[in-house]
């Protein structure tokens, strides 16, 4: 299977944002066209976050998909404040065609069971927004990395995918925004762990730092954000250097 390279778009009131450790927000431009922009230049997927969903438990994005999915022919996933399965339907009848689930699967831990069989496993992406606790270990945060539960990280990896989860998405708090490279420990402990596909995400701030994860501890895909926010690489920029180093990674 080839390495899938995902843009990461958080949006909050129209526009795409960016912060460091999920805090601290500033725009970055207009949603659709960055998702353009990216597509435009071979990104594999892009993944959609309503940042402030949390706020008013409801995914606001609807109006961003359905333009999103007029221009771009490649898989979209949106996350943030689906509570419902009637959630589920809406962003998917607007063209996404997975959700991510974060702060209701902590809260309800059946709801990515009832997910699943409602939508199928394969639409159903397991959002987990991982933060060192100190003592060698990772707890899982909500509501957009504000509050921490009691889980660990490994564990609750496990649960989801034995609840139906068909995908993980794993977000490194300590590293997101930061530009300093992925959690690489983190990712070393939960591949072994698990046996869905995983996305990496957080942390991303040069080729190579996205080059060390494939190589050290792969997942299948790596979603990043500020490097392509801020222009410090494409995304032809990053493919043509993983294919010379023997990473495998579409087109």
């Amino acid at each position: 299977m080839k390495k899938r390279l995902i843009a990461r778009i958080d949006v909050k009131n129209e526009f795409a944002i960016k912060g460091i450790q999920l805090e601290g927000l500033r725009k970055v431009g207009e949603p659709n066209e960055l998702a353009r922009r990216y597509y435009a230049d071979g990104i594999d997927e892009i993944l959609f976050i309503d940042a402030v969903a949390s706020y008013y438990d409801r995914n606001s994005l609807t109006s961003v998909i359905e333009r999103a999915s007029d221009d771009i022919f490649v898989p979209i996933t949106v996350g943030g404040g689906i509570r419902r399965l009637e959630d589920i339907r809406e962003v998917l009848r607007a063209g996404a065609d997975k959700v991510a689930i974060n702060t209701q699967a902590i809260r309800e831990h059946h709801f990515i069971a009832d997910a699943a069989a409602a939508y199928g496993s394969q639409c159903i992406v397991a959002s987990i927004q991982a933060k060192r606790a100190g003592d060698g270990r990772w707890l899982a945060y909500y509501d957009n990395g504000r509050e921490s539960s009691t889980l660990d990280v490994l564990q609750w990896a496990c649960e989801l995918e034995a609840m139906g989860a068909g995908e993980l998405l794993v977000t490194s708090i300590d590293r997101d925004g930061t530009r300093k490279g992925y959690d690489l420990e983190l990712a070393g402990a939960l591949m072994p762990e698990v046996h869905v596909p995983v996305i990496f995400c957080g942390g991303a701030g040069s080729i190579n730092d996205i080059a060390q994860l494939f190589a050290t501890a792969p997942p299948d895909a790596a979603a990043m954000g500020s490097i392509l926010h801020y222009g410090l690489a494409g995304v032809s920029e990053i493919k043509r250097p993983l294919n010379g180093q023997g990473v495998e990674v579409r087109r």
